[in-house]
């Protein structure tokens, strides 16, 4: 008896995220400062994001030369900031968590910690962009067989969501 094959997916390519307990494919959006999909781009999961945020950025700036500044995850920090920098000429912030804790000298008072839900600037705009694709049903689950379908229906849902609020 030989080791077990493993099952044939017939769902196309997906991968394992161990960081993120994600499996399956991950998406990867440029949105502009209004949440509207400029570029969507669909891997499987055991892709890291910084390999993702170049795959979304790369080719998809060419598009829009009027890009000039990007907010990034702090995931996609180090050496995709340089990327971004030195190969498209686009200037970057990284958005990040506020801090847990500070140093200061024993005989001071540390401040108080930040309590409760907090927004981080302009995280929330891609954020929203991913509530807008929940709810389409085709993009709750990951069904489509093909990661470039999935893509598809990403931006024909933002499509739909485009002229149902030029209908108004």
């Amino acid at each position: 008896m030989g080791k077990p094959h493993a099952i044939q997916d017939t769902r196309g390519p997906r991968g394992d995220d161990g960081a993120k307990k994600l499996n399956g494919r991950k998406r990867h959006l440029l949105v502009d400062t209004l949440g509207l999909l400029l570029r969507a781009v669909v891997h499987p999961a055991d892709i890291s994001d910084r390999d993702g945020a170049i795959q979304v950025l790369d080719g998809g700036t060419a598009r829009y030369p009027q890009l000039a500044h990007l907010w990034v995850d702090a995931g996609d920090q180090g050496r995709v900031v340089v990327w971004i920098e030195q190969t498209l000429g686009l200037s970057v912030t990284v958005v990040r968590k506020p801090q847990r804790w500070v140093r200061c000298p024993a005989d001071e008072e540390p401040p108080p910690l930040p309590t409760g839900f907090q927004v981080l600037p302009r995280r929330w705009v891609v954020e929203r962009t991913f509530a807008w694709l929940g709810r389409y049903r085709r993009l709750r689950k990951d069904d489509a067989a093909l990661p470039e379908t999935e893509a598809a229906w990403i931006c024909f849902a933002m499509t739909s969501l485009l002229l149902a609020r030029l209908a108004r």
